[in-house]
């Protein structure tokens, strides 16, 4: 964040979790780094009045927005490098979010970051979303919770992993997630 900032770069950091914006926020005013920030009860007045001051003022250089409460409807083109801080496992909201800093208007080219937690369940579901485009109908197998479950994929919400058999499974509980080979 600070090497963009100086580099000239406005930002939008993206969360599917509020809390975490209370730790970003010490962070940031650690730095000294002027912020604004959208979740669910900001009324919309003031996500408009925020939208056209961050568009405007170039020393406010961060926006931190919760994905359900930001995801659409706000054109955000001064910022040029987006940050989703943690995986939504929805692509299509992912990518709507993104689409805040690619509206007309925007005349920088935008640089998009995901997180994702090295050596993690995380990591392993992204890397099935980059090879196959989607986690659904994948073979898996899941240890949980002292038991291990051949099963197929069906989809990430919240933290939980629903399988096809509509098992849900917390993520917490989860020590290994296994993709099976496709002739398995």
């Amino acid at each position: 964040v600070t090497d963009a900032i100086e580099s000239g770069h406005k930002i939008l950091i993206f969360s599917s979790y509020t809390s975490m914006f209370g730790i970003i926020e010490k962070e940031l005013d650690k730095l000294n780094i002027e912020y604004f920030k959208l979740v669910g009860d900001t009324p919309v007045s003031k996500r408009i009045e925020m939208v056209d001051e961050f568009n405007n003022k170039p020393e406010i250089k961060v926006f931190l927005i919760s994905l359900k409460a930001g995801g659409t409807g706000l054109n955000l083109t001064s910022a040029d490098v987006v940050i989703h801080y943690d995986p939504w496992w929805n692509v299509s909201s992912e990518n709507q979010a993104t689409d805040r800093a690619y509206r007309i208007g925007q005349k920088n080219s935008v640089q998009v970051y995901k997180l994702i937690t090295s050596n993690s369940i995380e990591e392993k579901i992204n890397k099935i979303f980059k090879t196959k485009g989607y986690a659904f109908n994948i073979p898996v197998t899941i240890t949980f919770s002292n038991k291990t479950v051949d099963t197929y994929l069906a989809l990430r919400k919240n933290d939980s992993i629903i399988t096809l058999d509509n098992e849900v499974i917390p993520i917490s509980t989860i020590t290994s997630l296994e993709i099976k080979s496709p002739s398995a």
